[in-house]
């Protein structure tokens, strides 16, 4: 399309009519961009053989490399395991090339900086976990890129160990499919690696991703499912998460002891379970939740005492929350998150707590389905407060399985005759003193400037 565009450029004398094609290769440019960031996984194809027949030992074939050479290996099928220890080399794959480990360790393990591996399938790593058998271990290693690459049959996909400056971009990582979800290993494992950019992998039926003791690393565009964590922060700061989708995991994203995290227009739905939560934030501070989709989950946001610290504020604001159990859950009364703009509708509960009451936190301008006020001035901010109590909710508080009930009859009685002539006082949860009366626009978020 785009060489084709490019003839017609040059064909055209008119200079409107050329502003008017580089107006549609611009156009055309953004739709692949936006295309690719919906691309999660592999870019081009990838698929070795599988017959052994004939199989070739990798480390043979490594033990020419020069810094600086590129190793194209045919179609065929290679085993490990394998060890990388010259600079600045590139493994490419071609698409057709399978690298086996045989089930015994790593397949590949990286021991220098500037390593690519690119188009390969790589199958059949070990499976201990105590030595995290891997498809590729980046150990004490920089600036290594792992592009376009297929892991199966493998417990974890990438580990990197000590390692910075990495990049992980478009490959399509699944574990060890005859092991129970508990006992497969991690899509993608940083431990004590700063700097790196994870983006457009697709990492599936794998038990975690997890950032561990690891700083200011970039997650763009990933697509996580179907495994029990959709990404695991834990003593990681300023980290950036941001383009993702996690769906159908126990837990979406999950901050524990992690400060300064940005979480932006990230996709999470379908975490259901005991545990089932979009983002959970344990004893975590100073992180930003923007602009994200939270929906068909049993708890929209988590909140553990987070912030820790009560004047590191947590900023969520601009979230779509909806379709949930619990839209917020609030497990004590701690105080420290602006809640500001964001779109609750549709949800059993929109915030509930375990606490006294969510209100030490500060809630403005957020949109609330279940407003009952006017706006007589037509600023789109509610005349009266939005006030949120506890009804017949407080029933489900101490016996989940009314839940079961919710919506039926009874319930609707029992909670019409709570609010017309309450048997006790009625539990408060909070207060939002200029609630948005409309929601504009179609999902985008407005955002009050002032107080």
């Amino acid at each position: 399309m785009f060489d084709k565009l490019l003839r017609c450029l040059h064909n055209f004398k008119n200079m409107k009519s050329k502003i008017l094609i580089l107006l549609l290769l611009v156009a055309g440019g953004l739709f692949a961009q936006g295309g690719k960031i919906a691309h999660k996984g592999l870019v081009t194809p990838v698929q070795g053989p599988r017959d052994n027949t004939g199989q070739i030992f990798l480390n043979t074939l490594l033990s020419d490399l020069k810094p600086g050479d590129t190793l194209r290996l045919k179609p065929g099928f290679y085993t490990g395991p394998a060890t990388i220890e010259v600079p600045n080399v590139v493994i490419d794959g071609q698409g057709k090339a399978t690298i086996a480990g045989m089930k015994n360790e790593s397949v590949i393990v990286i021991k220098a900086d500037s390593v690519t591996i690119m188009n390969c399938d790589i199958i059949d790593s070990g499976d201990s976990p105590d030595r995290l058998d891997a498809g590729v271990k980046i150990k004490e290693a920089n600036y290594v890129q792992v592009i376009n690459n297929r892991f199966s049959e493998c417990l974890v996909g990438v580990d990197l160990f000590k390692s910075d400056h990495c990049l992980l971009r478009n490959n399509d990582i699944t574990s060890i499919k005859s092991k129970s979800l508990a006992l497969k290993g991690d899509g993608i494992r940083l431990w004590y690696s700063n700097f790196n950019t994870i983006e457009y992998n697709y990492w599936h039926e794998v038990r975690d991703m997890v950032v561990w003791y690891s700083a200011n690393n970039s997650f763009n565009a990933n697509k996580g499912e179907h495994g029990r964590y959709g990404m695991h922060f834990m003593y990681s700061h300023e980290n950036r998460i941001s383009f993702s989708e996690f769906s159908s995991n126990s837990v979406g994203i999950f901050l524990m002891y992690s400060e300064k995290t940005l979480v932006s227009n990230n996709l999470i739905q379908k975490n259901n379970g005991t545990s089932g939560m979009c983002i959970g934030m344990k004893e975590t501070s100073s992180n930003q939740i923007l602009d994200n989709r939270l929906l068909y989950s049993d708890k929209g946001i988590h909140f553990d005492i987070s912030p820790l610290v009560p004047t590191k504020v947590n900023t969520i604001q601009g979230n779509e929350i909806a379709f949930c159990n619990e839209g917020m859950y609030f497990h004590s009364d701690i105080e420290g998150n602006d809640i500001i703009s964001n779109y609750f509708h549709d949800n059993l509960t929109q915030v509930f707590t375990n606490g006294k009451t969510a209100n030490r936190n500060k809630f403005r301008g957020n949109y609330w389905a279940d407003y009952q006020g006017f706006d007589r001035d037509g600023d789109n901010v509610g005349d009266i407060p939005y006030k949120l109590y506890s009804y017949n909710g407080h029933l489900w508080a101490f016996n989940e399985d009314v839940r079961f009930y919710f919506g039926a009859p009874i319930l609707e009685v029992l909670d019409f005759l709570e609010r017309l002539a309450p048997f006790s006082k009625p539990k408060f949860i909070l207060k939002d003193p200029k609630p948005i009366y409309k929601w504009k626009d179609k999902g985008k978020f407005q955002v009050l400037t002032k107080e």
